[in-house]
């Protein structure tokens, strides 16, 4: 499971029949420390109502299949929470504003 920040979307008018319907969104990944950019971004299909500028919490591979919206779908990341917070070792180092 990674974080990572909602920074664009993909429309696609032709895709797989089982992706119709579905939201696509580009998600930055970010270090959990430092919460500043950490890899390249990547595409996954939400599926809890995030948007645009939110940290999200993302998971890939089989696990990615695994959600309601996604299961039987050909998807290898999906958007599972909106991030409140982060804290490590007692230290708070994000907070959704």
């Amino acid at each position: 499971m990674i974080i990572g920040k909602v920074i664009g979307n993909v429309v696609s008018t032709c895709k797989a029949e089982k992706l119709q319907g579905k939201k696509l969104l580009i998600v930055q990944p970010l270090d959990f420390i430092s919460i500043e950019p950490d890899g390249k971004p990547v595409i996954a299909i939400d599926t809890v109502g995030s948007g645009k500028g939110e940290v999200v919490m993302v998971v890939s591979g089989s696990s990615a299949r695994q959600t309601a919206v996604t299961n039987g779908t050909p998807v290898d990341a999906a958007i599972i929470g909106i991030i409140d917070q982060v804290e490590i070792e007692g230290k708070l180092t994000f907070e959704k504003k």
